[in-house]
């Protein structure tokens, strides 16, 4: 015949793990059957395959930077990666999280612990039988015991805990992945952003130099009375200008070799890179991007995670409104004589449904389970808009660099032919100041339009570059067929 004193505790182990945590429903985003610029320029067959974004940060993203086809990008990447300090934190980051799971996870499993010592006790005369002005002695007693503790997650207090948990971990994780993404689309910028300056300051360069030479040329025939003196300041007002902005390109690709000696963990004291051009040509992108890419985004898995997590933890909150249930026991020796303690007589113990389990039923808590119920509900409410903010965010930004890209290449067709043009303008000014047909200022300004478009050309040229990065940030990563991605880095 079963004890009537184990139904209620065979009735809340029976519905242990119960949740109160909401059924969670991915939050619905609009997302357009194509991305503007491409809906404007391509035809139906040519667009991307379009779905309701789901997180897909296992996507591989590869070491998407080597389709550029720089070696000394490579290496950078990989320094970076190796010894970046704000990397490392990031990863620290994880394992904080993966210790946090760690212990809420203990929660689902009883929590034994063991404890020996003397300690000194007075009964009162009632629980001796005595009368009330009666005198016990006290007296010391030598105690060795093991007590063992078990929640029974009645309402899925600790199972709600622990997926919040998870999920907080796995946003983290995504925003580690974020990280890396970030420190590898900064290297791949900044390195280029120092290749396009690189590239100014040698056509500031050879600009001095023929300056130089011209103004010899020039005080050599005004000192023969061929020109005038103004000709000669002209030039040497224009040496000056030049001279002027090769010194400002100079600052400003030490400033950025020192940004990207910082994101390689260097001190900028020991980093140099020697000048080199730009790529020839960058990376050709596909048409019709699918917005699957978007769903390997780690800002978008973190919120996603985040998510999720709130709604647990409204679970969690529920859960505070009903009884908690800790089923104890104690098992030990209990002597007046420590010689004694270990004996077979001297044992004590008590376990059972009642005598050891804690029911704890709030009652009056000032409304504070009220409140905190409220404030998870928002907090929940307040991932969902960063979710739907997150996407649309996610989308915004593709727009804005398959935009800048399109303007970009526009501009470098025009321009080549600006490039053409100006040179010889440049070539026929100089021809006619020497037959003596025109002023030296046409020169200049002819000269100076030239240089003006060949910088012009060469900014393009690393708008395009660093705007291929930002794509492909934007993205999540590249669009496919590129090597494996590389190991994580790990916490130092």
């Amino acid at each position: 015949m079963v004890d009537r004193r184990l139904i209620p505790l065979a009735a809340a182990l029976a519905l242990a793990g119960c949740s109160l945590a909401p059924k969670f429903e991915q939050p619905k985003v609009e997302t357009p059957n194509a991305f503007k610029r491409e809906a404007m320029t391509l035809t139906d067959g040519e667009r991307g395959t379009w779905k309701v974004a789901e997180p897909a940060e296992a996507q591989p993203r590869g070491e998407w930077w080597k389709a550029f086809g720089d070696p000394a990008l490579d290496q950078l990447e990989t320094a970076a990666m190796a010894d970046n300090p704000g990397l490392q934190a990031a990863a620290a980051r994880v394992l904080q999280s993966r210790a946090v799971l760690g212990i809420t996870e203990a929660d689902r499993i009883p929590q034994v612990s063991v404890g020996v010592g003397p300690f000194n006790q007075r009964p009162s005369p009632a629980s001796l039988g005595l009368p009330a002005d009666a005198n016990p002695s006290s007296r010391t007693l030598w105690r060795a015991n093991a007590v063992a503790s078990y929640e029974v997650d009645l309402f899925g207090r600790v199972k709600n805990n622990i997926g919040a948990a998870k999920n907080d971990l796995e946003g983290t994780e995504a925003t580690f992945r974020s990280v890396i993404l970030a420190l590898q689309a900064d290297v791949a910028r900044t390195y280029f952003e120092l290749r396009e300056t690189d590239g100014d300051v040698a056509l500031l360069k050879e600009a001095v130099r023929l300056r130089e030479a011209a103004l010899k040329l020039i005080d050599a025939r005004y000192q023969a009375g061929a020109v005038g003196e103004l000709d000669v300041a002209r030039a040497r007002a224009e040496l000056a200008v030049t001279r002027t902005e090769l010194a400002a390109a100079d600052g400003r690709r030490a400033r950025i070799e020192n940004a990207l000696a910082i994101l390689l963990g260097k001190p900028p004291a020991s980093f140099s890179m020697a000048p080199t051009a730009l790529p020839p040509a960058v990376p050709t992108i596909p048409a019709g991007l699918p917005s699957s890419l978007l769903e390997r985004r780690p800002d978008i898995v973190a919120a996603q995670r985040a998510l999720v997590s709130a709604n647990a933890r409204i679970g969690v909150a529920k859960a505070a409104f009903f009884p908690q249930i800790k089923l104890t026991g104690q098992a030990g020796f209990e002597s007046d004589d420590m010689s004694d303690l270990f004996r077979w007589s001297s044992r004590t113990w008590f376990f059972g449904p009642f005598l050891g389990a804690l029911i704890s039923v709030p009652i009056l808590d000032g409304g504070r389970n009220r409140n905190e119920l409220a404030r998870v509900k928002a907090v929940y409410e307040e991932s969902v808009g960063n979710y739907r903010q997150r996407v649309l965010i996610a989308f915004g930004d593709v727009e804005d660099s398959l935009a800048g890209l399109r303007s970009l290449s526009g501009q470098a067709s025009a321009n080549q032919d600006a490039v053409v043009a100006a040179k010889r303008a440049a070539q026929l000014a100089q021809i006619r100041y020497d037959a003596g047909a025109t002023s030296y200022l046409e020169v200049i300004d002819a000269q100076r339009t030239a240089l003006d478009v060949e910088r012009d050309e060469n900014r393009i040229r690393g708008a395009r570059v660093t705007g291929t990065v930002a794509l492909i940030r934007s993205l999540g990563g590249g669009w496919g067929n590129l090597p494996e991605e590389p190991e994580k880095v790990s916490a130092r």
